[in-house]
């Protein structure tokens, strides 16, 4: 198992179309790609990312051939639009500790 850990924070005057976009589009379209959400964290106070969210995939073979796709470079590229300081990084699945 490994895990897709993306961090962001939403542009200012962009969070309600930036919430529309992850609930009807992004997060539906990530599970039919076959990441699995695991864990969303939204940061409301202090320094840190404002959103981190993490999706699991069975093995790095098929997380690779997933941000190959034509779907997976058109959702990011719709995130893209809505958020800054976007960042992402693939780690083996560890539950015994928090990753970031």
């Amino acid at each position: 198992m490994v895990r897709l850990l993306m961090k962001w924070d939403i542009k200012m005057g962009h969070e309600q179309p930036y919430f529309e976009f992850v609930m009807r589009e992004f997060a539906p379209g990530l599970m039919r790609l076959g990441i699995d959400p695991a864990e969303v964290w939204y940061t409301i106070y202090g320094n840190g990312p404002q959103m981190l969210t993490i999706g699991e995939v069975s093995n790095l073979e098929r997380l690779q051939a997933v941000m190959q796709s034509e779907t997976w470079m058109n959702l990011h590229s719709k995130l893209l639009r809505h958020v800054t300081n976007y960042s992402q990084r693939v780690v083996e699945d560890n539950s015994r500790s928090f990753q970031l």
